[in-house]
């Protein structure tokens, strides 16, 4: 099974470096490995493999160089990048990471002009419907129940996925933390995980959490900070025209791991179709430039809408979803009358027969998910 970005990435390493960051276990390995049968590959969690990078005697005698967790090298953007300006794309240069490169705080010297970067996600209802031919609505159950990382989604087992996820947050929590920052308390991280994952959807209080763990609302804001820079979380802020004034107002936040979710339909629902407007948003960023951005809606008199996708500045879509019945959202309609550019869609799991209600459309889950590249645009 190819990964949706793989195209992407063998175009772009004929120019410049490509860092590919993403959740750990999403499958970033072995995506390298599929870009060409002719690789080196090294892990500078490996004792031998960081040895081999530090002294930089690698085979040359290869298409690719793939250096995995290379960003917890110190000043490793320096060393990456005298590799790139002496030797330049022989082999081609490929860096992968489970935290994010761009933001990495150990990063040092800039690599401007000379990468591209690149984010994978978890699956989504379109890439198994494109790559492994499934149905949409058997894709959209299993994503539900199993999550979107592929190991437990072709493993087909809520057993092992179970046994997966466990494994899987303690080895974040337990290793890929402590090697970004210099945290003490992991279990009031764990703990925090845990509120986040019965609290998909709502807005969340930095006071609230606070109170619950015992911290300050700062401590609380950069934990926050530091699980999104793991790929364990991801914000949405309300939209408003003031960037800085939504950064203010209350996130809500999503869990990569669709199937994590604590809660009902409506929770897991809500929480699959952000990943996936999340992920066609990003690969919009990477592919082509423009700049996008995921918020919600909400107005003095609580009125919500769940999504509203900006594009390049632009107000494009807007979200709302919903688990049962086929009664349009009154708030879909009072945004509109704001945000007149933006297409209206209103996302019902199990829905019998699509609807429309003035430029306002109503579609099964299903359907949605799996025909959402083409119905992005800016």
């Amino acid at each position: 099974m190819e990964r949706y970005l793989n195209e992407y990435i063998r175009r772009d390493l004929k120019e410049k470096i490509v860092l590919l960051s993403g959740p750990r276990q999403v499958g970033k390995t072995t995506l390298a490995r599929q870009l060409t049968s002719s690789h080196v590959y090294l892990n500078y969690d490996a004792a031998a493999d960081r040895r081999l990078l530090q002294s930089q005697e690698w085979d040359r005698d290869c298409d690719l160089a793939v250096f995995d967790e290379l960003h917890k090298m110190k000043r490793w953007k320096a060393w990456i990048k005298g590799i790139f300006d002496t030797e330049g794309t022989t082999p081609q240069l490929l860096v992968t990471g489970s935290a994010r490169l761009d933001t990495y705080k150990k990063g040092g010297d800039s690599l401007a002009g000379r990468f591209y970067a690149y984010r994978l996600h978890p699956l989504t209802v379109h890439e198994i419907c494109t790559f492994l031919e499934e149905s949409p609505q058997t894709a959209l159950d299993k994503l539900l129940t199993l999550g979107g990382f592929p190991e437990p989604y072709l493993k087909n087992s809520e057993t092992f996925a179970k046994r997966f996820r466990r494994m899987h947050t303690d080895t974040i929590v337990r290793e890929d933390l402590l090697d970004l920052e210099k945290v003490r308390d992991i279990k009031s991280i764990e703990i925090l995980i845990d509120l986040l994952r019965g609290r998909i959807g709502a807005t969340t209080s930095f006071a609230t959490l606070a109170n619950d763990l015992q911290v300050s609302i700062h401590t609380v804001k950069h934990w926050l900070q530091i699980l999104e820079n793991l790929y364990i979380i991801f914000s949405v802020r309300p939209y408003h025209k003031n960037i800085a004034r939504s950064l203010l107002k209350e996130a809500k936040y999503y869990l990569y791991d669709t199937g994590a979710v604590e809660g009902g339909m409506g929770a897991r629902l809500e929480n699959v179709v952000a990943c996936a407007l999340l992920r066609q948003l990003h690969f919009l960023e990477d592919t082509t430039g423009s700049k996008t951005a995921l918020h919600y809606l909400r107005d003095k008199e609580k009125n919500e809408v769940d999504f509203l996708i900006v594009i390049d500045n632009k107000p494009v879509m807007m979200v709302e979803v919903k688990s049962s019945g086929d009664d349009f959202s009154s708030a879909l309609f009072r945004f509109q009358g704001f945000l007149a550019q933006a297409r209206a869609f209103q996302v019902v799991y199990g829905l019998r027969r699509n609807r429309s209600r003035g430029d306002a459309r109503m579609l099964p889950a299903h359907e949605f998910l799996n025909n959402l590249p083409s119905l992005i645009s800016p």
